[in-house]
């Protein structure tokens, strides 16, 4: 074999090798060093972008899980005002039964007014919460609503009940009379605006629609309207949905002489006694089951929060709420008047009012806890979501740290053995040298 000076072969193709063992043992030590066997694109170009997307994919999740948190968080601000409202309501109800008892005197009434007032603009304090600066309960972000009318249904009294049946020919669900008699008192009840209506006459030959026409004749802002609806369409909701009786069947229906919480009625209470003073109970007990079938609310556009609980756009939770402030629970009016106790005629009438706003505040309270667990569960989803892509993710990514070492260590001996190689590749040359001496 020739002895070439000008181009040692060796040499060159043993550089060769040694600039791809230097290669290999870079790509090893960036391997063992990151933890990943991708760290770029040029490692494996499909893995890396498929990667990539589900890192995306991830921090979506996380963000997601951070959102769903934060608005669990929101919620449970809301849930305690809420709860605060209704056991200040409960508390109100027993003293307003306590006011309604003859074992006060009227100054006694006036002392529970007091507290009464005082409980009522907590209502309030309440209903203006915040959440990093946003109110919840005040109705500012309530749903699209339209406006409605108070409703109060009575399906406890027969069937055949119309406007214009008479007072003494009433008869409950069952067919029975109710033994109102036309020398017997009636005394009819309601509140809006925070102040308490009460009126009394005898029966008479007077029809049920009769009967709402005085009350609405007391000289109240809002008040009743004179018309009683009598079928099984009670009225429209907040949705703009016809509301139906639960049987399907006809019922007696008040309604409020307008729309929105100004117009509202907080309850209304009817009592019935004899000549003797003595009260019919079992009447009272029909026509005292006139129950809130559609609240009245003002018109609202859509002012429900959104909470993002997904990777695309709209994948989020809304959220209304209701006005709890002490107006729109029928406790206090616009001009700041108060549900009135001062007597026992009116603490008898605001028991059925507490009944109402009770009922109000339970069912936000319910829609509160509803979001809640749905936050709850959407949390848990997307923590095994996250964990599931994240486990795919490091698949494709991340690097066997075994393997990888194993092949660090190899491209080094190699590197190191290339390096010898390469000279003692060089050293072959100098023996043309010897041939000059």
């Amino acid at each position: 074999m020739a002895l070439v000076v000008k181009n040692n072969m060796m040499a060159v193709n043993t550089l060769n090798t040694l600039n791809k063992n230097q290669s290999a043992l870079s790509t090893s030590l960036k391997q063992v060093s990151s933890g990943m066997k991708i760290n770029g694109a040029v490692d494996d170009a499909s893995g890396y972008a498929i990667s990539e997307r589900m890192r995306v994919q991830i921090r979506s999740l996380d963000q997601d899980n951070q959102n769903t948190q934060n608005g669990n968080s929101m919620m449970k601000v809301a849930e305690g005002a809420v709860s605060s409202t209704v056991d200040i309501l409960k508390t109100l109800k027993e003293k307003v039964i306590n006011a309604a008892n003859d074992t006060n005197t009227d100054d006694d009434r006036l002392t529970i007014q007091k507290e009464l007032n005082q409980s009522i603009d907590q209502i309030n304090d309440n209903a203006n919460i915040t959440f990093n600066g946003k109110y919840l309960v005040d109705g500012t972000h309530n749903q699209k609503v339209t406006a409605t009318t108070t409703t109060f249904t009575n399906q406890a009294m027969s069937t055949a009940t119309v406007a214009g049946s008479a007072m003494t020919g009433l008869l409950d669900r069952t067919g029975r009379n109710l033994n109102i008699h036309s020398q017997d008192t009636i005394t009819v009840s309601y509140v809006n605006q925070g102040k308490t209506e009460t009126t009394s006459f005898k029966v008479s030959t007077q029809s049920f629609q009769d009967v709402i026409k005085r009350l609405s004749g007391t000289g109240i802002v809002g008040g009743m309207a004179t018309d009683v609806g009598a079928t099984s369409v009670i009225g429209t909701n907040v949705a703009g949905d016809t509301v139906y009786t639960a049987s399907g069947e006809s019922a007696i229906s008040l309604y409020a002489a307008g729309t929105g919480v100004g117009k509202s009625v907080g309850g209304i209470t009817f009592s019935i006694t004899d000549t003797q003073g003595n009260i019919n109970k079992s009447a009272n007990a029909v026509l005292d089951a006139f129950s809130e079938t559609v609240r009245a609310q003002d018109n609202s556009q859509d002012n429900s929060m959104n909470f993002q609980i997904g990777t695309r756009a709209n994948q989020a939770i809304r959220v209304g709420m209701t006005d709890m402030r002490a107006q729109a629970l029928g406790l206090q009016g616009s001009d700041g008047a108060t549900l009135n106790i001062s007597t026992r005629d009116k603490a008898n009438a605001a028991i059925n009012v507490l009944d109402n706003a009770i009922s109000k505040a339970l069912d936000q309270q319910t829609t509160i806890g509803a979001v809640q667990s749905r936050l709850n569960y959407t949390s848990q989803n997307l923590t095994t979501a996250s964990e599931n892509v994240q486990a795919s993710e490091s698949t494709i990514r991340d690097a066997d740290m075994a393997k990888a070492m194993t092949n660090y260590t190899k491209n080094n001996v190699l590197m190191q053995a290339a390096q010898a190689m390469l000279a003692q590749a060089n050293q072959s040359s100098s023996g043309v040298l010897s041939l000059l001496q």
